[in-house]
């Protein structure tokens, strides 16, 4: 009898193993063929390897190399594209920053783009009509209804077999602080701007989307996934924005239309605010913040969060051509990715918070991301 169950546990032990080996083995190929190759998908290989290794030794190890070899040869090939002629592309929050960018990168390409700016009179616009002739740059304040209606009514009359593609970009931070600190009406113009505002947008533009069978991308970024000290009402914004497009593209695919989502990292771009602003808000937080909760982060704490503003809207990097590679890809690839993470450690984060513990992952973003703790003032 003993020999019996002996044998019995023996079976469980190898069956269970065999499952586990399929799981990390088929999980790691699926997240490879999702992230694409190069250094993520190394990144994320060496991870796979040191799991792998601890949970079932070399046996996984020889099939994860063997699978990722695979994945890698294929995700390598060249990616058909589809043609540009014929097709046009609306952008908001083309003033600076990636939709900028964006509309130089997609008009050299042949592309025929639609720029909506907040301001049509302002520096980034003059410099977009400088850019190229063909450009067309509209004034496109995504919270106003009737400057929506209106560039609908513009590109509805010049694109008659509808429009190929539309880029939510614009966006705004607010202000870097604590939840509970945070201005109700800086909260609501987060949440405005980032998402409903999209929406609004996007529900207008559909039926000419439709009318192509085209494209629908929209900007989120990593804080949407990914929690980070001082960025509650943005990366809510964020996550709203994914979950959105998420059911979005179920929603389209009966008429084929793709829904992409772009998660960039932080880079180097006027999305902060200025002095001004940051000083607007600080006077506005205490003006009206009870004095209690004035007491108990400390008048010190509060002045100080601009800092933390002022030193990060001076780091991070200021190419931004992965951000505008992957939009165009989502746009003009046959196949396009339903997810994109452009820039350092994007997709690392991710990864991390999706699998690590929480108690984990505070840790180490608390000393990776050095957010000033209540009753402190910034340093770097």
């Amino acid at each position: 009898m003993m020999a019996q169950d002996t044998f019995l546990s023996s079976v469980l032990e190898t069956v269970e193993l065999s499952v586990l080996c399929v799981l990390v083995v088929a999980s790691s190929a699926v997240l490879l063929l999702l992230l694409g190759s190069g250094r993520k998908s190394v990144g994320l290989m060496i991870i796979g390897l040191m799991m792998c290794w601890l949970q079932a030794g070399w046996v996984v190890v020889t099939l994860l190399c063997v699978c990722y070899t695979l994945i890698t040869f294929t995700a390598e090939r060249e990616d058909p594209k589809l043609p540009v002629n014929g097709k046009s592309v609306l952008i908001t929050g083309c003033d600076t920053g990636f939709g900028h960018s964006l509309a130089k990168f997609l008009d050299k390409a042949g592309v025929k783009v639609y720029a909506g700016v907040l301001n049509e009179s302002g520096p980034g616009a003059e410099e977009l009509r400088r850019y190229s002739s063909s450009l067309t740059v509209l004034q496109l304040d995504v919270t106003d209804t009737k400057q929506i209606a209106e560039a609908l009514q513009l590109i509805k009359n010049q694109e008659k077999t509808g429009l190929w593609g539309l880029v939510n970009n614009a966006g705004v931070v607010g202000y870097l602080c604590e939840g509970e600190i945070l201005p109700m009406r800086m909260l609501n113009k987060i949440l405005n701007v980032n998402f409903i505002a999209g929406v609004e947008v996007t529900q207008a533009f559909l039926p000419l989307i439709r009318k192509a069978k085209g494209r629908l991308v929209n900007i989120a970024s990593v804080a949407g996934s990914v929690p980070f000290s001082g960025f509650a009402a943005y990366g809510a914004s964020k996550a709203a924005v994914i979950n959105y497009s998420s059911t979005l593209r179920q929603e389209l695919s009966p008429w084929g239309i793709k829904v992409a989502i772009v998660q960039p990292g932080h880079f180097k771009t006027n999305v902060l605010g200025n002095e001004e602003h940051w000083n607007k808000v600080q006077e506005e937080i205490l003006g009206n913040l009870p004095q209690e909760v004035i007491e108990a982060y400390g008048e010190e704490h509060i002045c100080s969060l601009q800092q933390f503003s002022r030193y990060l809207s001076t780091v991070g990097s200021s190419d931004f051509s992965p951000v505008v590679k992957d939009i165009k890809h989502a746009l003009l690839s046959e196949r396009p990715r339903d997810f994109y993470y452009p820039g350092q450690a994007s997709w690392a984060l991710s990864f991390i918070y999706s699998f690590c513990p929480t108690s984990l992952y505070n840790v180490f973003v608390s000393t990776l991301f050095k957010f000033p703790p209540p009753g402190s003032s910034f340093k770097k």
